[in-house]
């Protein structure tokens, strides 16, 4: 018995052409950014930068932009990988129109415009705000530990760099030696004239790398002279304090701090705004990224980015953030043990809001073992264990750490992509934005 089938009119061509806004449907995410790049966004800043009128017109700001946000939605971050999509993807060819830009100048325009386009953040979350997604009910902080663009065999200690640095001396002294002695030999043998007497091209190589060991050496000397005279200055301050208010001092008198850095002290030379970070999985060359996450609907209300493997002087600056940013503290925080200090918790206190933050590592927060801490830290444990499982620390895990899993693993965002702390803190504020473009999208 013959099959019949649908007919694959491959060839067929169109009688009448569809409009590109046709090609996805009309609650496609890719419709909602450009409406949201066009209609929402104040993107004066970028075009006020295009000032003359001379030479090839560039594209539209706000196509640029609905591209670049779209893209980080989408899980695409190399410019290479945006513009494949754009001449193979009908959602990306209906944002650029058909008109699609080269990946040099997708690059060129998120580098041009990276400040403008982490501001970004503070629009679409007021957006969320009004769409009600931003409640300030419960809000869970967390960090998470990112790798930069640099890799850990990069990077250099102090006391290596010391060691090598004469080691490459005394190789490079060695070489020169040779190449004069080899130079005279050959000018004996063959003349004055003859071709023969240049230096091996990687003796110069390995002058490079001296001078750029020598300059993040310098570096890394000019950062613990300032840490020192500012520690000596700390310290001159509290011995007047000490002397005016007639206290005698007791103990061992202290070293003058070292104006060396330390032996173990680090700098990569691929990005020296990076640091090696402990994480679960070993060590890596990268940031330490912090998210402050609304519970309604999982929404970013703040964000930030260190190099500091410690997450507690973050909580802070945080908080403070989440009412910069929406005008309003939140209600109730909870954080892990990380956040846990003294301090902390008397800022929150004094800012008169719910505190639930883990004293120590555990499965569970009211099981932990530890007994030291101050004050307000066993009154923290004590709160926790009298709430036991119902205690409201146990939405930290089920509100932030989600986030962090639709960044990293959902759209497989890993690795940062730009070098320097200024640049990395701007692209994890577009990171932050686009996420929250996405929960905007499924909400509206």
């Amino acid at each position: 018995m013959s099959r019949h089938f649908r007919p694959w009119t491959i060839d067929q061509t169109q009688l009448l052409p569809a409009a590109v806004v046709d090609y996805v449907p009309a609650d496609h995410l890719a419709q909602f950014v450009v409406a949201l790049a066009r209609e929402h966004l104040d993107l004066s800043e970028i075009v006020a930068s295009y000032k003359s009128g001379l030479g090839q017109p560039p594209f539209d700001p706000r196509m640029m932009t609905a591209l670049l946000l779209y893209a980080y939605c989408s899980g695409l971050y190399s410019s290479r990988r945006i513009a494949k999509a754009c001449a193979e993807r009908v959602d990306f060819m209906m944002i650029v129109a058909h008109d699609a830009p080269d990946f040099r100048t997708i690059a060129d325009f998120r580098k041009r415009h990276l400040p403008a386009l982490g501001r970004l953040f503070l629009q679409v979350l007021k957006l969320a705000e009004k769409a009600g997604l931003a409640k300030l009910g419960h809000v869970a902080l967390d960090g998470t530990k990112i790798k930069a663009n640099a890799s850990k065999h990069k990077a250099m200690s102090y006391e290596r760099m010391k060691r090598r640095e004469t080691e490459l001396c005394a190789e490079v002294d060695r070489w020169l030696e040779a190449a004069e002695a080899a130079d005279a030999h050959e000018d004996k043998l063959h003349g004055a004239s003859r071709r023969g007497d240049e230096m091996p091209g990687w003796i110069a190589d390995k002058q490079k790398r001296l001078a750029k060991i020598r300059e993040a050496r310098q570096a890394l000397e000019a950062e613990a002279a300032a840490a020192a005279a500012a520690k000596a200055e700390a310290e001159r301050a509290a011995e007047e304090k000490r002397k005016a208010e007639s206290r005698k001092r007791s103990g061992p008198v202290p070293r003058p701090p070292s104006k060396e850095p330390d032996p173990k002290a680090q700098r990569n030379f691929t990005d020296p705004d990076s640091r090696v970070l402990l994480t679960k999985d070993g060590f890596i060359q990268g940031y330490n990224a912090q998210a402050a996450v609304d519970g309604a609907k999982q929404i970013i209300v703040a964000h930030g980015l260190t190099q500091s493997m410690s997450d507690c002087p973050q909580l802070v600056p945080l908080v403070d953030a989440v009412r910069a940013n929406l005008g309003r503290k939140p209600r109730e925080i909870s954080a892990d043990a990380g956040y846990c200090s003294e301090g902390n918790l008397l800022a929150l206190a004094t800012r008169k809001i719910h505190a639930y933050v883990a004293t120590g590592r555990a499965k569970h927060p009211a099981e932990t073992t530890r007994k030291v801490g101050g004050e307000m830290t066993q009154n923290m444990r004590q709160k926790l264990k009298r709430a036991g499982y119902r205690s409201r620390y146990r939405l930290r895990k089920q509100i932030v750490e989600p986030v962090f899993g639709q960044i990293k693993q959902a759209r497989g965002f890993r690795q940062f992509l730009l070098r320097g702390l200024e640049a990395v803190q701007a692209e994890w504020a577009l990171i932050c934005t686009t996420h929250n473009i996405t929960k905007l999208a499924k909400a509206v």
